[in-house]
């Protein structure tokens, strides 16, 4: 296993939400606190440093504890937009990052992302659940190489905009989870109510 000092967790935080009516998905509370403390709380204990990638209600995001980034690309340009501004503010050799509408992570995520990136000598680890018809990427559930950015700063320069179409250019290992419900996203505020109470 790679030393977790090496390694920045940083939460997308910076969409619009709108599938849950246009409201902040990552300060919606969930379980008496905000999403995006639970998904801080499961991913700290397996990196050195945390981040906060964020574009609106910086202030309630700041009092979390770690440091929080607006896009440098403006224009809510979706995950690929994050990722680089966590590229940019990235001081370690690796960088891991998780949705911030995802409170079940796994606790074992960036250990298993790590393993298959050294083990493949890979550009980039994403996470996949399920087979055949039900096999399902996770493309914002990723461990990457913080040298990247420039790759990924020219991507967006000449417009690409879509993380699948961005990976296929990498060297990518896919990491198979067994445990699909790890990964459920809480998108919509039905889903805020249901996971409530499982």
């Amino acid at each position: 296993m790679m030393d977790i000092d090496q390694i920045t967790g940083l939460i997308l935080a910076g969409g619009r939400g709108s599938r849950m009516g246009n409201v902040d998905k990552g300060l919606q509370i969930f379980r008496q606190a905000p999403m995006a403390l639970h998904v801080l709380m499961r991913l700290r204990p397996q990196v050195g440093e945390l981040m906060i990638n964020a574009n609106q209600n910086l202030a309630p995001y700041e009092s979390f504890g770690v440091p929080v980034w607006p896009d440098e690309l403006q224009g809510f340009a979706g995950p690929l937009a994050g990722i680089q501004t966590g590229l940019i503010h990235c001081h370690t050799e690796y960088m891991v990052t998780a949705p911030c509408d995802s409170p079940f992570l796994p606790g074992d995520l960036v250990e298993r992302l790590s393993d298959a990136l050294q083990a493949q000598n890979a550009d980039l680890a994403v996470a996949v659940t399920g087979n055949g018809e039900t096999r399902q990427p996770h493309p914002v559930f990723c461990l990457l190489k913080s040298s990247l950015l420039q790759h990924l700063t020219q991507y967006l320069r000449d417009g690409g905009r879509k993380i699948d179409a961005w990976y296929a250019t990498l060297a990518v290992a896919e990491v198979p989870f067994e445990d699909e419900a790890a990964f459920r996203n809480i998108n919509t505020l039905d889903d805020l109510q249901k996971f409530e109470a499982v």
